[in-house]
């Protein structure tokens, strides 16, 4: 089968999920009591915590975004098996808007930050489960095992995620620094799949 519409639809989604996501921003409504008053910069304050888990969710999404578009760049065709690993990855995904807006709205509460931690920890299983059936269907020499290689970041990402989890109930915020940390680990676009195609066009 052709990828074009698995890409498609998968960039439909995407686009989606930010859209819910930034309508969690709500606007500051004028102070009725004990007397109104004009729209203030002061006003912004209480959805700071909201704004902040909305940017970290977004660089999320772009990262995830931009590593599912090099990941298929290198995949010629897909299979039944690969479409579902593909939606795996969306459901987990999916789930950012409600624990984006849940872990903001409560001022980074030890609960709603580790369920933050386990939905990234199950996007990052569902992607690598994901790049397993591609390989699968394409063989150990195919041109994305040899982009992938070791995979270190792909490792140490979920070992973050893990030791984040709990960390949550002890300080959110040092559990939140984790999360900052791997999407900082992931900010700098992977190059690896264009490094392999140029190898092989020279």
């Amino acid at each position: 089968m052709h990828k074009n519409r698995l890409e498609a639809f998968s960039d439909g989604v995407l686009a989606i999920i930010i859209t819910i996501m930034v309508l969690e921003l709500k606007v500051p409504l004028y102070t009725v009591e004990p007397a109104p008053h004009p729209a203030e910069l002061a006003d912004l304050k209480p959805l700071l915590p909201v704004f902040l888990s909305y940017v970290l969710s977004f660089i999320y999404v772009g990262i995830y975004w931009n590593n599912h578009h090099h990941l298929f760049h290198a995949t010629k065709h897909v299979s039944g098996g690969i479409l579902w690993a593909n939606l795996h990855l969306l459901f987990w995904l999916s789930l950012f808007p409600f624990t984006t807006g849940w872990m903001g709205e409560n001022h980074l509460a030890p609960t709603p930050t580790s369920i933050y931690g386990f939905v990234l920890l199950m996007a990052a299983i569902a992607y690598y489960i994901l790049q397993r059936a591609i390989i699968a269907q394409q063989g150990r020499d195919s041109l994305l095992a040899s982009a992938i290689g070791g995979d270190w970041k792909g490792k140490l990402s979920p070992a973050l995620y893990l030791m984040a989890i709990p960390l949550a109930f002890v300080s959110p915020w040092i559990a939140s620094g984790l999360y900052v940390c791997v999407a900082l680990l992931w900010l700098i676009p992977d190059r690896r799949i264009e490094r392999v195609l140029e190898k092989r066009e020279q």
